[in-house]
């Protein structure tokens, strides 16, 4: 097993090639596995919140809000079904989900669970 150390050739002037935290390395997930993620945070009690936005702006700091953050919400099918709603209604656009930890007042986890086109 090859154990050197790799770069992974996230290149600014190739939007497709840029990264979006940890998940961004892994093969993209399906519902399955976003499913989980999200049960995930249901189970850390953070509340889920969605945003999207256009692929050029990716690396700005604000992305658009989703509706408002889904406080208290503990149905994994809701916030799944929301996730739809936004790609439905924003082609083309990249949309991440965050689990806010309302204890520590800070992101618990955050991921893009659909690129847009780049």
């Amino acid at each position: 097993m090859d154990m050197t150390m790799r770069d992974y050739g996230s290149r600014m002037g190739d939007p497709a090639s840029k990264k979006f935290g940890t998940f961004s390395y892994l093969p993209e997930l399906d519902a399955a596995s976003i499913c989980k993620q999200v049960d995930y945070m249901i189970a850390k009690g953070w509340n889920c919140a969605v945003e999207h936005v256009e692929p050029v702006r990716a690396a700005d700091d604000y992305w658009y809000m989703w509706k408002l953050p889904m406080f208290g919400e503990r149905n994994v099918d809701k916030i799944m079904n929301e996730l739809t709603a936004c790609r439905n209604a924003n082609r083309g656009h990249h949309i991440r989900i965050i689990g806010y930890d309302n204890k520590r007042q800070t992101q618990g986890q955050s991921m893009v669970v659909y690129r847009g086109d780049t």
